[in-house]
């Protein structure tokens, strides 16, 4: 009995959090957007500087410079602070596209209601927001290749100078 209480608990807390995360994020955004799609640059620079920063979060999301344990070449990196780098560095890549979408007019509503209007900017601040991630997001990829080649054929002629020397064969190899 004790169990079922404790589980129903969370659920019922976790399904809370859920629900004022989504509507306290939608709120957020349809506030905030206006005033962010009228900074200098306009919605097409608002929507740049969102795709910059998801592809920020997602390189660092997905490096494993905050996976390894020497992380930080002046001591350790707790545990726990890689865990929640690792956390910003996922809102920092997933964030933007809630905030972006919420600006579109809303399904199944009418326009003029307040929560559901087309905030002016957000279109465009989509569309430059995709250009942007499809651009960063292709250039990083190229770039992580061409580091990954040049760290296998630097390893492909470390072997071949040892092998010259005779020191790349197995240790059966070297013994006949």
């Amino acid at each position: 009995m004790r169990d079922g209480v404790g589980l129903l608990s969370i659920v019922v807390l976790v399904g809370a959090v859920l629900v004022f995360t989504i509507g306290g994020t939608r709120w957020f955004a349809r506030a905030s957007a206006p005033v962010f799609y009228d900074l200098p640059g306009g919605s097409w620079a608002a929507g740049g500087a969102l795709g910059l920063v998801s592809v920020l979060g997602w390189a660092g999301a997905v490096s494993d410079w905050l996976h390894r344990p020497s992380a930080v070449r002046t001591g350790r990196l707790p545990r726990v602070a890689r865990t929640i780098a690792r956390g910003v560095c996922w809102v920092a890549a997933i964030g933007p596209v809630p905030f972006l979408f919420s600006g579109l007019q809303g399904k199944n509503c009418h326009s003029y209601e307040s929560g559901c209007a087309y905030i002016p900017g957000a279109g465009p601040a989509l569309l430059s927001y995709v250009g942007c991630v499809a651009l960063l997001g292709w250039l990083c990829y190229r770039w992580r290749g061409a580091v990954a080649e040049e760290h296998r054929a630097r390893e492909r002629e470390r072997l071949r100078k040892l092998r010259e020397k005779g020191k790349g064969k197995s240790r059966a190899a070297r013994q006949r």
